[in-house]
């Protein structure tokens, strides 16, 4: 009998610091206590995130969300770079508290992370040399160029079954094989295609058809189960809306004076 109630009263103790550990374990104050708030951005897709040549920093319009967040907390923000298909690895392993990285909210990615209310919202759509695709009846017969880990390739794969894909790392990659004639087509969100097309250099070769396979929101990625951390993502972001800074942050990189002019017909908080 002494043996047994020992045996319990351990399990008891190990139970209670197990749930002990879990109620204090809160991002949010890890982050305050740091000083630092690290978020993985796209570093090779403007205007979202790119290396700027000048200041070799990662610049881009979920950088400048990033850093209002780490105003807010009065810390200092690590950008770490990061592509499409690391950006829930990153997430999921602790080597960063959000992601910010043009990261389409869906309700796979919703069982292994978090996400934030929207903050930013597009449509699917793509690159094609001019005159090659004019409606969305047509990806049924070509070749289109993807990027590994995007909803985009998923979708494409659901709504045009016959449509040939190729796998790659990233846009400017897809872009790249576009240019070789190696795909007919390369597909993503609107605004990143918008952003990518304005940097290179022929770009009246080619055009983004007037069409779109998906609307999209877009959210912040967020550690499962941080619910303060969330908390604080979604009322901050409501606040830069509020505040008109949010849409001064759009205007920066989508604004009718950039190369990558952009109607923002998408605010935070809308239902």
């Amino acid at each position: 009998m002494k043996n047994k109630i020992t045996a319990l009263a351990l399990v008891a103790t190990a139970f209670f610091a197990g749930f002990s550990g879990a109620a204090h374990a809160d991002r949010l104050e890890d982050i305050k206590k740091a000083g630092v708030l690290k978020v993985a951005s796209f570093d090779s897709n403007p205007p979202f995130g790119f290396v700027n040549e000048k200041t070799r920093q990662i610049n881009g319009l979920d950088v400048d969300y990033a850093q209002a967040l780490a105003n807010k907390l009065g810390v200092k923000l690590e950008v770490v770079p990061t592509n499409p298909a690391n950006r829930v690895p990153l997430l999921t392993s602790n080597k960063v508290d959000l992601v910010l990285a043009n990261f389409t909210i869906t309700e796979e990615r919703g069982k292994q992370v978090d996400f934030s209310i929207p903050y930013f919202a597009s449509g699917q759509q793509f690159i094609a040399k001019k005159g090659v695709l004019s409606s969305p009846d047509q990806l049924n017969s070509l070749r289109i160029g993807v990027d590994k880990g995007t909803t985009n390739e998923i979708v494409l794969r659901e709504k045009y079954p016959q449509a040939k894909l190729v796998a790659y790392d990233d846009t400017p990659f897809a872009f790249t094989a576009l240019r070789n004639g190696n795909v007919q087509a390369i597909t993503q969100d609107g605004p990143k295609l918008i952003g990518l097309l304005a940097n290179v250099p022929d770009k009246e070769n080619y055009e983004i058809p007037a069409f779109s396979i998906s609307d999209d929101l877009i959210g912040i990625g967020i550690p499962k189960g941080e619910t303060a951390l969330k908390a604080f993502v979604d009322n901050a972001l409501l606040e830069l809306e509020a505040s008109g800074e949010a849409e001064k942050i759009y205007n920066t990189w989508f604004g009718p004076d950039t190369k990558t002019p952009l109607q923002r017909i998408y605010k935070i908080g809308n239902k």
